[in-house]
């Protein structure tokens, strides 16, 4: 019998923000080894229960617009980090009941 994995919120929301972050839901769902619906629906999830933020960027300064890509960029690695570091603790928690089975 198959079981279901189970995933937590934390690690929705960072698929989620790490999909948004590379502008590609179909490579982080590959990536994340889940199929690319499950993250369009957290997405959609996620949309319906927080307000886009519609913020303008008018009149900022090339430097200040170098800051934003750099912190963008930033983040995006630091999603990347935290989810390897979160989907590493779920496959070994797989694996550890699979070895004692």
């Amino acid at each position: 019998m198959k079981t279901r994995k189970q995933y937590d919120d934390e690690f929705k929301r960072m698929a989620v923000e790490l999909a948004d972050a590379k502008g590609s839901l179909k490579v982080t769902a590959e990536e994340l080894g889940i199929t690319p619906q499950i993250l369009t629906r957290w997405r959609k999830e996620r949309l319906s229960t927080s307000k886009a933020n519609t913020t303008g960027r008018v009149g900022i300064s090339q430097e200040q617009q170098e800051i934003l890509r750099l912190k963008k960029e930033l983040k995006q690695a630091e999603l990347e980090r935290d989810i390897l570091k979160k989907a590493i603790s779920i496959f070994s928690r797989s694996d550890e009941t699979f070895f004692n089975s």
